[in-house]
């Protein structure tokens, strides 16, 4: 009975006006959804793309881009078919169907881990961009001390503050996750300047002659044993990680059915920006690249135009993130709310509920970014633990449980065989980290 109550809570749509929406046949676009699919995706595992690619070679990294994305392809269209079959709208609706309550439980609690770690590295690469961060004795300074000077009112905690209630803050406000399709927008393009700029810059070195990196196209067994290979996966799931915001974007949606074709534009742009960043991202660097690139670009060049084209790719990208940032808000927001008042009314009709956790939320989030202000290995375990959960394996457990009864045996034999790969090269990353 309580399941029951959970589902009908989990069934209604975050949004007051979905509903109405829907009769009227004039929801969100596919184009919208696309935008914002595309967003949740790219986020900060880009800059750790070249660095992958760094250690498993041109042709291995490419590979497992495509096929990480081609499992994630799968994996979505399980989410979407047992959707289509069942009562309820959401991720932790159709997980507690086929495993009742504690299933619905498991996957809110990874993604608010998932999502919670995301918005506070997010918040630390804005932080690390604008004012600066210290690697060992090395100082880094942000663009703010490079332009003006260090000053209180340019220091971390006073930045990023001015941020988050000046800049994120109207943007969380959103109730609608369609209304971010325009910012969505705005970050997909940003992105793609960022892997334009980086890709002139690498080409630019190479017809100077600058550029003296011999590329590997296979992975260099003398630096990297093949238990390191395995780190790299974690880096490239979480890099295809937007399972939590497929409801969220399909409830919205005037024909839900054009979410696989949303999901697939969505993958293709993905690939093309992944597999570009980390060629000529490599190719800029070569083997000086960090686990965070975006450290590579600080006073990278001795010119004037190239410290100007260092500084317009640094805060690109921290631009990016901010536009990235109130998309998985939104989810983070819907889970906890679900999670905490299952038994509330919709959160859109309560607005003081919505304020509230919506306050709250950013409060923590900046109080963490600032208290902690490098969480890089957090982040890294989460791409073995809770994004590997939200991807592969509680999909892969639906279609065996089958509650419906509409997995077929092809179906079932890729469940077996995504569950198995991912629980193998997760234990793998987290032992060869832990012994590393």
């Amino acid at each position: 009975m309580k399941l029951d109550q959970q589902d009908t809570r989990m069934d209604t749509p975050l949004l007051e006006d979905v509903l109405e929406n829907q009769k009227s046949s004039q929801g969100a676009s596919i184009s919208g959804a696309v935008f914002n699919i595309s967003t949740t995706m790219i986020g900060a595992g880009i800059m750790s793309i070249p660095a992958a690619i760094k250690v498993l070679g041109i042709v291995p990294g490419f590979l497992l881009i495509l096929f990480v994305a081609f499992f994630t392809e799968v994996t979505v269209e399980f989410l979407l078919r047992y959707t289509k079959s069942g009562k309820s709208t959401t991720y932790a609706g159709i997980v507690g169907e086929s495993f009742g309550a504690l299933g619905s439980v498991a996957v809110q609690i990874c993604v608010i881990i998932t999502l919670f770690g995301a918005l506070i590295i997010y918040l630390i690469i804005i932080g690390d961009v604008l004012c600066g961060s210290k690697s060992g004795e090395t100082l880094h300074l942000g663009i703010l001390q490079e332009w003006f000077g260090i000053h209180w009112w340019n220091s971390r905690a006073f930045a990023i503050l001015f941020i988050v209630l000046f800049v994120m803050l109207p943007l969380v406000w959103q109730k609608r996750v369609d209304s971010l399709k325009y910012t969505s927008a705005i970050s997909v393009l940003l992105a793609v300047l960022f892997v334009v700029i980086c890709s002139a810059m690498a080409i630019q070195a190479l017809w100077e002659g600058k550029s003296t990196q011999k590329l590997r196209l296979l992975p260099d067994f003398s630096k990297v044993s093949v238990f390191d290979l395995f780190t790299t996966v974690p880096i490239f799931v979480t890099g295809f990680g937007f399972h939590v915001n497929v409801h969220p974007i399909r409830v919205e949606l005037g024909k839900p059915t054009e979410m696989s074709l949303a999901v697939r534009i969505s993958l293709a742009i993905t690939v093309a920006i992944y597999s570009a960043i980390g060629f000529f991202g490599y190719l800029l660097f070569g083997d000086s690249i960090m686990s965070d690139m975006l450290v590579n670009f600080d006073q990278n060049s001795d010119t004037t135009i190239g410290k100007l084209l260092d500084v317009i790719v640094r805060l690109t990208y921290a631009i990016h993130l901010l536009l990235v940032f109130p998309l998985l808000n939104f989810t983070l927001r819907a889970n906890i709310d679900e999670l905490l008042f299952p038994k509330k009314p919709i959160l859109a009709s309560d607005t003081l509920r919505f304020v509230s956790l919506t306050c709250v939320l950013l409060a923590i989030t900046y109080t963490i970014a600032i208290a902690i202000p490098d969480i890089w290995l957090f982040f890294q375990f989460m791409g073995s633990t809770t994004v590997v959960c939200l991807s592969f394996i509680f999909p892969g457990a639906i279609i065996l449980r089958d509650v419906h009864g509409i997995s077929t045996t092809r179906d079932k034999i890729i469940a077996i065989l995504v569950i198995l790969l991912a629980l193998g090269t997760s234990t793998i990353a987290i032992s060869t980290s832990l012994y590393g």
